[in-house]
């Protein structure tokens, strides 16, 4: 292999850390918008964050880089390049080839409306006041359309809505994702009809009060629990509050966030749970990798798989609640000396159709996504406007669900991805569970015992299955090639089915 090709090739790696360091300053400046900044600082830190995405696309649409990967592809000996140093360059090359597509100004506007957006979202959703925050939605639904359309030749992709798509499903289309929805659907309804045939579990101690403090408690436990360090000298993480919980970090800084409700103390437990598993696949990546393209995670969709595989299948597993509902009693004194095992886990996994997303059960939070998706479709084939939005967000919601909406902050305006302009995200919520499904086969098959080592409490073995099984292979595959490669089958709705069908005979029979 030449001196010249290895010389560009460490020079294309060398500006792939330069924008991996500059991304994640970005992270954490947006970290501070939704956490800790005072809310007199909204202009400035839109200027801040606006100027991150300008600097960062100049990095990235710099001419030099696409003379680089031309004399790399270009080269006799590139040929002879190890499948790693290949998909460096191919991503580098979707990197390079998409960004320049897109013009700085719109860069900067789009950078700038997320953050107008999201301070306008909160104070319009606080104030259940949708006219408010529609112009604002308004502005960046027509950003987005012009992004996609920029952005569709060199995506290949057939329409805007699967150019979006790409940005999170790399090579996923809306009729893909159509197909897979519809199956799901139908094999959610089955499982819900049942499910709510059987007799009402009891769930009001749910509601008795824990305070914030004890909460947060409850959340250094469960970070312990399935080995996210906030507490050591050499901790990469921490846990603070926002309006809605996420992560965000790169290798050696991720952190999450909750919210504490008085009133409804297991909400805070599963976010804490669900942003943990976001946060340990972030972790988890190969170290040696860090910088490089592929040292990051192949998907939101894979990204969410490991979310909810922490949240649903161990922290509302009855294994996780023998070992922890002891540790939940111990820092709650005598709030829940009465509750027993069987009680707290069919409670944790009560399910009965409901408005807001985050709080959905397993069953039903894929409708809630498919109701995303659809009308995400529709926006941007041109079939539903602006205006029609909560009309339509509460039809389907009455259609999905038989739930009414009362005001449009716990229905159009539930969500913040809408304000930061991430369409095209919320289907990868659902792909995550059918990820789960075949990735969860093939735990089974490796680690049998791995449910009892969920009560012995060893998340250890577990954590390890997922580093070897996906953790370690960072972006080197796109998603479902990943899948494929780890289990063998390519992404199907039928093993997470199956896996809801058994969860819930067996919850009942308790």
């Amino acid at each position: 292999m030449s001196d010249d090709l290895m010389k560009d090739y460490n020079a294309l790696l060398k500006r792939s850390k330069d924008l991996a360091i500059i991304g994640s300053a970005g992270a954490i400046l947006q970290w501070d918008l939704e956490t800790k900044m005072p809310p007199g600082a909204v202009e400035l830190k839109s200027q801040q964050l606006a100027l991150i995405q300008k600097i960062g696309h100049q990095m990235l649409t710099d001419p030099e880089n696409g003379r680089l990967l031309d004399r790399i592809e270009k080269n006799q000996g590139y040929s002879g390049f190890s499948e790693l140093k290949k998909r460096n360059v191919h991503l580098s090359r979707k990197a390079y080839d998409e960004n320049t597509k897109l013009p700085e100004e719109l860069v900067v506007e789009i950078a700038k409306q997320q953050t107008i957006g999201v301070a306008t979202w909160k104070k319009a959703k606080a104030a259940k006041d949708w006219n408010m925050f529609k112009p604002e939605l308004a502005k960046m639904i027509e950003l987005q359309k012009k992004k996609a359309e920029l952005l569709m030749d060199v995506k290949g992709a057939k329409t805007p809505y699967d150019a979006l798509i790409d940005n999170f499903e790399p090579r996923m289309t809306a009729n893909t994702i159509t197909k897979l929805f519809d199956e799901m659907k139908k094999g959610l309804k089955k499982v819900l009809d049942r499910v709510l045939s059987e007799e009402k579990p009891e769930i009001g101690f749910l509601s008795r009060p824990v305070s914030a403090s004890i909460q947060e408690k409850i959340g250094k436990s469960l970070a312990d629990y399935v080995l996210y360090d906030i507490k050591s000298e050499k901790a990469m993480g921490r846990i603070d509050t926002t309006e809605h919980p996420f992560t965000t970090g790169y290798y050696t800084d991720v952190r999450i966030t909750t919210h504490y409700h008085e009133e409804q103390f297991a909400s805070s437990i599963f976010s804490v749970l669900h942003e943990a598993g976001h946060a340990l696949y972030e972790l988890g990546l190969p170290r040696e990798w860090m910088y490089q393209p592929v040292g990051t995670a192949s998907s939101y969709g894979v990204h969410e798989s490991m979310s909810r595989f922490i949240e649903n299948y161990v922290g509302k597993s009855p294994e996780f609640w023998e070992y922890y509902l002891p540790e939940l009693q111990k820092l709650t004194g005598d709030t829940f000396k009465d509750v027993t095992k069987e009680q707290m886990v069919k409670a944790v996994n009560y399910v009965t159709p409901s408005k807001i997303r985050i709080e959905a059960d397993e069953v039903t939070y894929g409708l809630h996504i498919v109701i995303r998706f659809e009308i995400e479709r529709d926006i941007f084939a041109g079939k539903l406007t602006v205006d029609e939005l909560p009309e339509a967000w509460n039809q389907k919601y009455k259609d999905y669900l038989g739930v009414d909406i009362e005001n449009d902050s716990e229905g159009v305006m539930q969500d913040t991805h809408w304000a930061i302009g991430y369409f095209g995200y919320f289907p990868s919520y659902a792909l995550g569970n059918l990820y789960d499904g075949i990735l969860v086969e093939k735990l089974s098959k490796d680690l049998p015992d791995w449910n009892r080592m969920i009560t012995a409490g060893n998340f250890k073995d577990v954590k390890d299955w997922l580093t070897d099984n996906v953790y370690k292979y960072g972006n080197l595959y796109d998603p479902e090639d990943l899948a494929k490669h780890v289990t063998g089958k390519p992404l199907q709705v039928k093993p997470f089915i199956d896996y809801l069908d058994a969860k819930f005979k067996a919850i009942y029979s308790l």
